[in-house]
């Protein structure tokens, strides 16, 4: 397990650059996905996300994404599963659904117009709330202790864009880090065995970069196309 806290500064090879406004406002328009979960939106700069973590249980052709819940499959597995935190379908509201990465390189995972997010579009929101390249990234967080636990460093939601802490499953199959960690997945392959997340804290209001093995089970925040 690779675990990085990155500067702005230090990223390297940024290859797209966006242009932002001053703004982040809510979308008047709603997603469904084809389980006929509704999804509200909110746009940050030229960038428009989900408010909340995906949930589908099929890939947007309406094809079912295997649901995997044994330990040991899940540490062997080299194909698409997904499964609830602690194989509890209760968890779905407000942490969603965790997914390897085989799921998210289909292609297929996010509504039609939707894509789970690059490597650039992560880096580019966070230097759209921090220019100065301190990490600062809890006005993305919710606030209070409702589903984070204390302190909840750092976190105002000022964007509306509501990120929670759903945990993930490891490469061994075991669940952690519920309430204390939002592990999300960015769509870049590190090396054939593996791939890239970004991580928000309960307990400081930076971002870390997690290189891992892509049997981990993380959250998924759509970006629209």
């Amino acid at each position: 397990m690779h675990f990085v806290m990155k500067r702005f500064t230090q990223i390297i090879g940024l290859s797209v650059i966006l242009i932002f406004t001053n703004s982040c406002e809510k979308e008047k328009d709603e997603v469904k996905d084809v389980d006929g979960n509704v999804y509200k939106t909110v746009t940050i700069g030229t960038q428009v996300w989900f408010v909340e973590n995906l949930k589908t249980t099929k890939y947007n052709d309406g094809t079912d994404i295997p649901l995997v819940t044994d330990t040991d499959e899940w540490k062997n597995l080299a194909a698409p599963g997904y499964c609830w935190y602690d194989n509890d379908i209760d968890n779905i509201n407000p942490y969603g659904a965790l997914y390897n990465w085989y799921v998210v390189n289909t292609g297929k995972l996010c509504p039609e117009g939707w894509h789970v997010p690059t490597n650039d579009e992560w880096y580019a929101l966070f230097i759209y709330l921090d220019p100065v390249g301190e990490e600062e990234v809890g006005k993305l967080k919710e606030t209070g202790t409702t589903h984070w636990n204390s302190p909840n460093t750092g976190a105002t939601n000022e964007t509306g864009m509501t990120i929670v802490p759903g945990g993930g499953r490891d490469k061994y199959g075991i669940f952690q880090q519920m309430r204390t960690q939002g592990m999300y997945y960015s769509l870049l392959e590190d090396s054939p065995l593996q791939s890239r997340g970004f991580i928000f804290f309960s307990d400081n209001s930076t971002y870390g970069v997690r290189v891992d093995l892509k049997t981990w089970g993380f959250s998924v925040r759509c970006i629209k196309d």
